[in-house]
């Protein structure tokens, strides 16, 4: 299970070290290199399912995906509920403020630990949760200026972010077009934006969900109730 993902996942890898980003952008963090192991842990264990939905994150956060190489990858979550851990490196060059430290981090991301603790809190178990779904992040990069802030890939200058967006689709259009889900769920409005832009010809369904960002007011205001009629709303049901 899993391969042709790995698949992909290896070209998305090949085409992404051909792109150059310039000023604000000082750090490029690629976590599908130096967090592989755990990466393809989580497609070989998860990435048999997924007819129901697939849903969709925007890039990695430096306290989830880019420290685990998993979606979403809040440490406690993956370790503790995915069952998911392994070697991981460090980019280069790092940003003194925004070390890897794999799963020997201490820090806990805010994001990935809503959204997998809701589908935990829905589903169980995580192998009932993937029979259904899968979730992937549109853009693996995480992006940081000089000073150790993040930069969201909407952000790039117009003709980097065009190369980025054309990898980034190819990508995501052949992991669809693999798993063949009923609907495409974007967590929040750039991947939900991607998703309508890439499948614009496909009968595929494409709806989104509230991102658990703490940045976002509105997802700190009941985003697990909000997110349960988001579902409902979309006829998902467990």
């Amino acid at each position: 299970m899993g391969r042709k993902l790995l698949e992909i996942t290896d070209r998305l890898v090949d085409d992404l070290r051909l792109l150059q980003f310039s000023s604000p952008v000082a750090y490029v963090y690629n976590p599908l290199v130096y967090a592989r192991e755990p990466h393809v842990r989580y497609l070989s264990r998860y990435g048999g399912g997924g007819r129901e939905a697939v849903f969709v994150g925007m890039n990695p956060g430096p306290w989830g995906m880019a420290q685990t190489g998993v979606p979403f990858g809040e440490i406690g979550m993956v370790k503790n509920w995915l069952g998911i851990d392994g070697e991981v490196g460090t980019p280069q060059p790092e940003h003194p403020k925004k070390r890897i430290e794999g799963f020997r981090c201490r820090r806990s991301e805010v994001s990935g630990r809503r959204l997998w603790g809701l589908f935990r809190e829905l589903a169980g178990r995580p192998e009932k949760f993937f029979e259904r779904f899968f979730v992937v992040n549109y853009c693996p990069l995480l992006f940081l200026d000089a000073d150790g802030r993040n930069i969201t890939p909407d952000k790039l200058k117009s003709g980097e972010r065009a190369l980025l967006l054309a990898a980034c689709d190819r990508a995501l259009l052949g992991c669809i077009e693999h798993i063949g889900p009923a609907r495409v769920i974007g967590i929040g409005n750039f991947a939900e934006k991607r998703a309508k832009e890439i499948l614009k010809e496909s009968n595929v369904r494409v709806g989104k969900i509230l991102h658990p960002s703490p940045a976002s007011p509105a997802a700190n205001k009941g985003w697990e109730n909000i997110v349960r009629d988001q579902l409902r709303d979309q006829g998902i049901e467990f």
